[in-house]
């Protein structure tokens, strides 16, 4: 394929009313708003929620007959409310997970395990981590970490402070590059897993999270980052992993649609906050937006009979 140059032109929100009006969307009522949001929201970002209004082939730029502006909108909010649910989970899940590792290990190895490479599979990957480590323990204000390096000889923390403010990301790779056995069983068996699935789930999630934490379109994505179905769980699991798709009638695995995450997310609740309201708010919010298909999602025909969301 021969690559040519960009030319389009930038164009003024006034012209991008009018390119989408000449295309069939219809600003019926909300002429104001929709010039408004163009401009606070942005064009290009909007156009991720009114590509679904587009009639097939959707190469031609052209909207059904019904679509409305106001039904993109509805797509967006209720995809910005989702990533916030989801965001709101996942920062319980990240705690809990980064108690259990400081733990586990700490007792298994010493207060400064993580400075061990002995304690790590890969000596280089160990050398990367723990380099990052030292930059974002160096970079905190936080006051326990001033306190400690005015006090103590040794450079980097205890795991329960450096942990505290280490990303995500960097914790998803140091429980990745820990050596197996035991103590590695023993953490990912507190979150119901096996640990080579609980690799998978970790950066899962830390994926999951930065799209969130970016305000990117999450509702009805294909991931790029797919998580290992378990075999076996020590809790409540999900049965049916596949939809039919309905064009060539073959069988779809979910593991890179979201509601997979959103049962990965209800699976590690279980263990996290047993009493949990993910099911609840997910309703309440799929009933705010009636304009939603879960099926969009990813959801099963047959999700409510699953043991995970009874």
């Amino acid at each position: 394929m021969t690559k040519e140059n960009y030319s389009k032109p930038p164009l003024s929100y006034q012209q991008q009313f009018e390119r989408l009006s000449s295309r069939g969307l219809s600003f019926e009522g909300c002429e104001e708003k929709a010039l408004h949001l163009l401009e606070k929201l942005s064009y290009y970002r909007l156009s991720g929620y009114w590509y679904t209004l587009l009639a097939n082939p959707k190469t031609n730029h052209r909207f059904k007959a019904d679509a409305h502006f106001n039904q993109a909108f509805e797509l967006y909010k209720f995809d910005r409310e989702l990533r916030l649910l989801i965001l709101n989970q996942i920062e319980k899940i990240e705690v809990a997970i980064r108690a259990v590792i400081s733990y586990e290990c700490s007792h298994s190895w010493g207060v400064f395990w993580l400075s061990d490479t002995n304690n790590f599979k890969s000596h280089s990957q160990h050398t990367r981590d723990i380099s990052k480590m030292f930059n974002e323990v160096n970079r905190s204000n936080e006051l326990f970490i001033t306190n400690y390096k005015n006090k103590y000889i040794e450079e980097l923390p205890p795991s329960w402070m450096a942990l505290e403010v280490c990303s995500f990301g960097s914790l998803s790779y140091i429980y990745s590059n820990l050596k197996g056995g035991r103590t590695k069983r023993n953490i990912s068996q507190k979150f119901g897993l096996r640990d080579d699935v609980f690799v998978t789930w970790l950066h899962t999630l830390v994926y999951i999270r930065n799209t969130c934490a970016h305000h990117s379109r999450l509702w009805n994505k294909n991931l790029k980052i797919k998580a290992t179905v378990p075999e076996q769980t020590s809790l409540d699991w999900i049965v049916n992993c596949y939809n039919m798709d309905t064009r060539t009638q073959n069988r779809v695995h979910i593991k890179k649609r979201t509601y997979f995450v959103l049962c990965m997310l209800k699976y590690l609740l279980q263990s996290v906050n047993p009493r949990n309201s993910f099911k609840e708010k997910l309703d309440d919010l799929f009933t705010q937006y009636p304009l939603v298909d879960r099926k969009a999602l990813g959801y099963t025909d047959d999700w409510e009979t699953e043991p995970l969301w009874q």
